[in-house]
C-alpha cells in the first residue's frame, strides 16, 4: 500500500543560486540566434567566436523567487530586441519549469553580434 505524505510534511526545496544559473544558461543556448557572451578586457571584446562561449547568468534567489541577469551575443543580423524579448520569456519558462521558481525579472545585456554560422559546404 503506497501512502502520500502530506505536502506540509515533505519538507523544503532549496535550489542553490549557482543551479539557477546553469539551468538558465543552458536554457538561452536552446534559442536559435543567440550566442555567448563575448570576453571583454578593460570593456573591449576580445577572444574568439561568441557564438562558442557559454551565455553568462547571475541569479539573485529570493525564496520562491529568482532574479536573473544573463549576457549574452545575438546573431547578426537578427533584431536584437525580438531576439531578447524571446529570450527573456524563454528563460522565465524554462526556469520556472526546471526549478519550480518564479521569474520576477530578467536583465539582459547584449555584448556582441556574431556571424551566422557558415553553411557547411557539399563536396561532389
Amino acid at each position: 500500500m503506497t501512502t502520500t505524505v502530506p505536502v506540509e510534511e515533505r519538507g523544503s526545496l532549496v535550489v542553490a543560486g549557482r543551479a539557477v544559473e546553469r539551468i538558465a544558461a543552458h536554457a538561452a543556448r536552446e534559442l536559435p540566434d543567440v550566442g555567448g557572451a563575448a570576453g571583454r578586457v578593460l570593456g573591449v571584446a576580445v577572444g574568439g567566436e561568441d557564438a562558442d562561449r557559454s551565455v553568462k547568468v547571475d541569479a539573485a534567489v529570493d525564496g520562491d523567487t529568482v532574479r536573473l541577469s544573463a549576457r549574452l551575443s545575438v546573431t547578426y543580423p537578427a533584431s536584437v530586441a525580438r531576439t531578447t524579448e524571446h529570450a527573456r520569456d524563454h528563460l522565465r519558462e524554462r526556469v520556472r519549469e526546471l526549478t519550480g521558481l518564479d521569474v520576477a525579472r530578467v536583465d539582459i545585456t547584449v555584448t556582441a553580434l556574431h556571424a551566422p554560422a557558415p553553411a557547411s559546404r557539399r563536396v561532389r
